[in-house]
């Protein structure tokens, strides 16, 4: 008799799914959380470094990283059991958008470990402009939009919340 491995969590969610499946429980959460997390906190990290400088921009950031990471996650997690919509469940999905959306949050809060603000913002519109990018292959790999048309919209978003929190900062 031939013994047939263990099927974990990644074949599960992943390697034995659907692309349908695959969508609704692994991109979808993860995408939502990276959206969320990239946008979210812009506003302010931004607004901190324009104010009060780099460690105050670096603590706001992880800071609103963790809160953002904890609510969408609950809130992906809350939202719905799965058994309706076919979306799996809600604690894997919660748990992804949770990660991601910290990670999306993180990334460009890193660069304001730089003392020198300028330096700092410098470094963190690089990242900024990665993560957007990011975003828009993504959307482009699975929900099939134009990858043009996606780094418009998510770029539009961005800015609008960057702008955001610029001008709050320069209040």
């Amino acid at each position: 008799m031939i013994e047939r491995p263990a099927r974990g969590l990644w074949h599960r969610y992943w390697g034995g799914a659907s692309d349908r499946d695959r969508l609704l429980q692994v991109i979808q959460p993860a995408l939502i959380g990276l959206i969320d997390g990239t946008i979210s906190t812009l506003a302010p990290i931004f607004a901190l470094a324009f104010a009060y400088g780099s460690r105050a921009a670096l603590i706001a950031g992880l800071a609103a990283s963790f809160g953002a990471a904890i609510s969408m996650g609950a809130s992906e997690g809350l939202s719905d059991d799965g058994r309706l919509t076919g979306r799996g469940a809600s604690l894997p999905r919660g748990v992804i958008t949770g990660v991601a959306t910290f990670i999306g949050g993180t990334l460009h809060a890193l660069p304001f470990l730089i003392d020198d603000v300028s330096q700092a913002l410098a470094l963190a519109y690089v990242v900024v402009a990665c993560e957007l990018v990011v975003i828009a292959m993504v959307r482009k790999r699975y929900l099939r939009v134009s990858l043009a048309g996606s780094l418009i919209q998510v770029t539009i978003v961005g800015v609008i919340v960057a702008g955001v929190g610029v001008w709050v900062g320069h209040a």
